[in-house]
């Protein structure tokens, strides 16, 4: 494995590594001399470099998805690491390892994999059921289903984050279900499993996580129809597939959002809702994880969520110890009537819902 890893340095390091190159910007100083502002990256996550001096001789030997060695020395500038560089030179691609340098899901792609086609095989509704296995019987589909990330930069930004983030939907789905038993789990579980389907190529994802041409030309929505329709069983009752097409096109919720419909039905609303929060919950964890404050409670700003977010354990360092005393009678005799009512909650949700 390469080192130093992103996530291992610290300020006040001198450093000679290898990483990718996520974003290259050449600018000028005030004296009108060049320098270099980069973003670099590897599997563990990203950091801003600049190069101030010696530019002009390096600054056009590389462009954005090369990997450079890297020599520098790390200091913090408004609360952020980052690097100083005082030398680069591109490294060729066969003396990498790319799966040093991407992030990916922690998750086995083939368990994930095997946990989707679960969920469609155990589907009552034979039209959608029938739907979803045309689709993921396709062997490019179906491999890249297992790799995309599930966006660029925001949430579930590595390889699997797709496959994970809606495996994660599908446990709120099932469970929506039975908290609303008016909802239709089995379309509910087909708009979680599709809706971001388009993302297999609407990004790429071999080097850093860009948008490929036909993305930036359509859109993961309108390649999520077109994979529907090309896989479309015959005789698939067309107000179903409306519905289905529905789910996708209203997923974002709102139409600054970049939905071109709003959701008007309940599994599309809910959908919405649920894609939602899991997004914003990753994205908070994942920032938090990334941008831990060093010497304060709170992070920096995520643009994303368009706030700092407050380092929950390091503010609760200093909190003094609560004696817990035992329950009273009747404080126990509500925790068992309360896990009772958990257990049969967590049986529903394990499948034993009619």
């Amino acid at each position: 494995m390469k080192s130093p890893m992103v996530s291992d340095l610290a300020s006040g390091q001198n450093i000679q590594g290898t990483f990718l190159v996520q974003l290259k910007d050449v600018r000028q100083k005030k004296t009108g001399d060049p320098y270099l502002s980069l973003v670099l990256m590897d599997r563990s996550g990203t950091i801003d470099a600049k190069m101030w001096d010696n530019v002009s001789g390096v600054m056009d030997s590389f462009e954005t998805d090369d990997f450079l060695r890297v020599k520098g020395e790390t200091q913090l500038y408004q609360g952020r690491l980052q690097i100083t560089v005082y030398s680069l030179q591109r490294v060729p691609d066969t003396e990498v390892a790319l799966a040093d340098f991407l992030p990916a899901s922690k998750r086995d792609p083939d368990e994930m994999m095997a946990e989707v086609l679960a969920l469609v095989s155990a589907m009552k509704d034979p039209h959608l059921r029938a739907l979803l296995e045309a689709i993921f019987a396709d062997p490019e589909i179906a491999s890249r289903y297992k790799l995309a990330p599930a966006a660029k930069g925001i949430h579930h930004a590595w390889l699997g984050g797709l496959i994970e983030h809606v495996l994660s939907l599908s446990a709120l789905a099932r469970f929506m279900a039975v908290h609303y038993p008016s909802l239709d789990e089995d379309l509910l579980l087909t708009g979680v499993l599709l809706h971001d389907i388009g993302k297999i190529t609407e990004l790429n994802y071999t080097r850093s996580f860009s948008y490929s041409t036909e993305g930036g030309l359509l859109g993961h929505m309108q390649i999520g129809l077109r994979i529907i329709a090309e896989k479309l069983p015959a005789g698939f009752p067309p107000k179903l597939r409306n519905l289905v097409e529905h789910l996708i096109l209203s997923h974002h919720g709102q139409l600054e959002f970049g939905s071109p419909k709003l959701p008007v039905f309940p599994e599309a609303l809910m959908l919405h809702h649920l894609d939602n929060l899991d997004s914003k919950m990753a994205t908070m964890a994942a920032w938090l994880e990334k941008d831990r404050p060093a010497a304060n409670e709170w992070t920096g700003y995520n643009a994303a969520l368009e706030r700092s977010f407050l380092d929950k354990q390091k503010y609760l360092s200093d909190k003094p110890k609560v004696e817990v005393k035992a329950a009273s009678p009747a404080a126990a005799k509500a925790v068992k009537q309360a896990s009772g009512f958990g257990q049969a909650m967590l049986a529903a949700f394990d499948g034993t819902k009619e």
